[in-house]
């Protein structure tokens, strides 16, 4: 018999299971499970680049200092509609939480608030934290920057990172609107895939070190990655290094430190979360109503091909979540024996949490 291609584990299973690894390494029982429910909500979207695949890099970040299990985050700057926190080299999750935290709470005196956060870490996907507000009827906009891993074409060497954003409108219908985007023009994971079936990659994809345009996979992988729709994307990511690190008063640029590159020390990642609060100047059947001849539109426009199908941003991890929910989280096989192995150490197994 062949060996298993993919382990589906129940969500609540996995999620108990991680959140006690973290919990092995220092990390609180609330911070372990936001930790986890962020981990395993991205794999429920099927973002499963953002989800439990990356355990055993946080747990060794815990665990050599790089991050800190028991932080203190506390507000450095507070004024009307904006606040500024310092997350004490916090797993990103915890500070991106906190931030939107933040953000929803203040909007509840104004339209328009934020939270800016300093000396964080990796947050994962930005949808996690544009939802928050998206699911109590407020836009949400969540953003980061990241270590620079990017090239402008022409240029030799990165100055700015694939940074994400996300916004999320609440649409009072099965799924809130949600855009999730990084600004390269393909993930990186793209590129090791292709290098490891030997097959080219299209230029535009990224350079080699030389920031040289290639479409050999491997050199790629070992470059830069490109940014999306040229100049565009790569103004947008300056933008956002600039509000998230820069007017904070975090790092930004070559101050932001990759995890893989530096696997011990803090990245020093800022994020940044807006909240708007449509409901201040518009009815909540009102905006619903709006939402709704919005969306409906999207989905009714003609296709050209048969079989087709218009996507509003957000729908296919709506379908992913269902699916998942009632079939299980599936989980490639060597990354199961793995997070399996890591369990072992203190007696935890994704059967009983």
């Amino acid at each position: 018999m062949a060996p298993a291609v993919e382990v589906r584990v129940r969500a609540d299973r996995l999620r108990l299971f991680v959140a006690g690894l973290f919990e092995d390494t220092g990390c609180s029982q609330p911070h372990a499970a936001d930790i986890a429910d962020c981990l395993v909500q991205s794999n429920l979207w099927g973002i499963d680049s953002h989800g439990v695949i990356r355990v055993p890099e946080y747990l060794a970040r815990f665990r050599n200092g790089a991050m800190n299990p028991r932080p203190d985050i506390r507000t450095l700057h507070s004024v009307p509609g904006f606040d500024v926190l310092d997350a004490d080299n916090s797993a990103g999750y915890i500070a991106g939480r906190a931030a939107m935290s933040r953000a929803i709470e203040l909007s509840a005196d104004s339209a328009i608030a934020a939270a800016g956060v300093i000396n964080s870490n990796h947050c994962g996907a930005t949808a996690l934290y544009a939802r928050m507000a998206a699911d109590r009827g407020l836009v949400g906009i969540a953003m980061t920057n990241v270590a620079p891993n990017m090239v402008m074409p022409g240029a030799s060497r990165p100055i700015t990172g694939n940074n994400p954003l996300a916004i999320a409108i609440p649409t009072f219908a099965e799924f809130p609107f949600v855009l999730d985007i990084s600004l390269s023009a393909v993930a990186g994971g793209k590129l090791l895939v292709a290098a490891k079936k030997g097959e080219p990659i299209p230029l535009g994809w990224a350079t080699d070190k030389a920031g040289r345009p290639t479409t050999d996979a491997q050199a790629g992988f070992e470059g830069y990655l490109l940014p999306m729709g040229g100049h565009k994307g790569y103004g947008l990511s300056l933008a956002i290094d600039i509000l998230c690190g820069l007017i904070t008063g975090g790092s930004f640029q070559d101050h932001v430190k990759s995890m893989y590159r530096y696997p011990a020390d803090p990245s020093r990642t800022a994020h940044l979360m807006l909240v708007i609060n449509p409901q201040a100047w518009m009815s909540r059947d009102l905006l619903q109503e709006r939402m709704a001849e919005f969306c409906s539109t999207v989905k009714n426009t003609p296709v050209s091909a048969d079989g087709s199908e218009i996507l509003l941003p957000g729908e296919l991890e709506y379908r992913s979540e269902q699916q998942r929910q009632r079939d299980g989280i599936p989980l490639p096989a060597a990354v199961y024996e793995q997070l399996a192995r890591i369990g072992q150490e203190t007696n935890r197994s994704m059967e009983n949490g």
